[in-house]
């Protein structure tokens, strides 16, 4: 996977493409479907995704609490896994939304990345104030030679497949609903960060993750499986809360007890999946208490992983 920050001197290679438009903030169903139409239309041609970072949303409603369900590396590599050889990340800001419609198809779509076929969902509007509808973009397209295909929304028995309703259900403590949607586990990806070392004292030693942008699944504790920067996978059992037992913090984060596993993780960036919702995150009496619900948590995640 070849990722592209900016279109100047973009090689020759990383031109003329099959690509499949849109956010993929979590790389679901429904995106994974344009990325295949987008495939089956030119199967001569390299595939890639043109996408934004950070997400429009990000810029234009900067005051929305985090709700990422997939950054940069981590979707670049669902990307990948899905097919795509190049990812075009490039840089939301100023310019990008107050450049008219017109100008954006010719010198970002036909020109920047001479892109051969296109997909998108039905959805889809680009430029500024989302003045280029599909209507415009199937007469651009038919006018440059650039093929088309605009891909239904997937669905469920629950409704249309989208974000959103990823976001939902993490936050309602359904993790196994959103990997159904997303067709993988959703994982918090992140440089495991020094903490107080409560968890050693207390004899469940953890590696320590900052949510950052990513969305807040509901507060608790999880069965997980991490996978570490050598690709090693070891199951685990994790907080994700404010500790409310040792005082508090002023945001969440994610704190994995790794079994079985020695070592220093420090510094490493390392990805956790959130496959069952143990428990919600509650107080407790003592360090006591706290010591042995986590080791009846510990029970419930090595059973629940099998």
């Amino acid at each position: 996977m070849r990722v592209f920050a900016e279109l100047t001197a973009l090689p020759a290679d990383a031109r003329g493409a099959t690509v499949a438009l849109g956010n993929f903030d979590g790389v679901h169903l429904g995106h994974l479907a344009v990325l295949r139409a987008a495939h089956q239309a030119r199967p001569d041609l390299p595939l890639a995704a043109l996408t934004f970072e950070p997400h429009p949303r990000e810029y234009f409603r900067p005051e929305d609490p985090p709700f990422r369900l997939t950054l940069l590396p981590a979707k670049a590599e669902a990307l990948a896994a899905a097919g795509a050889s190049t990812c075009y990340a490039l840089p939301f800001g100023e310019a990008w939304a107050q450049m008219p419609h017109e100008a954006f198809f010719e010198a970002l779509l036909r020109d920047g990345i001479g892109a051969k076929h296109l997909a998108c969902g039905p959805d889809f509007a680009f430029g500024h104030r989302r003045g280029g509808t599909l209507d415009w973009l199937r007469t651009a397209c038919e006018a440059a030679g650039i093929g088309l295909s605009v891909v239904p929304q997937r669905s469920d028995a629950q409704g249309v497949i989208s974000s959103t309703r990823i976001r939902r259900e993490l936050q309602g403590g359904y993790p196994e609903r959103a990997a159904a949607m997303l067709g993988r586990p959703f994982a918090v990806v992140g440089q495991v960060i020094h903490g107080d070392a409560r968890g050693r004292t207390l004899g469940f030693p953890t590696a320590n993750v900052a949510l950052g942008r990513h969305v807040e699944p509901a507060r608790g504790v999880y069965a997980v499986r991490a996978r570490l920067e050598n690709g090693q996978g070891v199951a685990g059992v994790a907080n994700l809360g404010r500790r409310p037992t040792l005082g508090g913090d002023p945001v969440s984060r994610l704190e994995t007890h790794l079994f079985d596993y020695s070592g220093d993780l420090y510094g490493q960036v390392i990805s956790v999946a959130l496959l069952h919702f143990i428990r919600e995150e509650k107080r407790f009496s003592g360090l006591d208490e706290l010591r042995a619900q986590i080791a009846a948590d510990s029970d419930t995640a090595r059973r629940l992983l099998g």
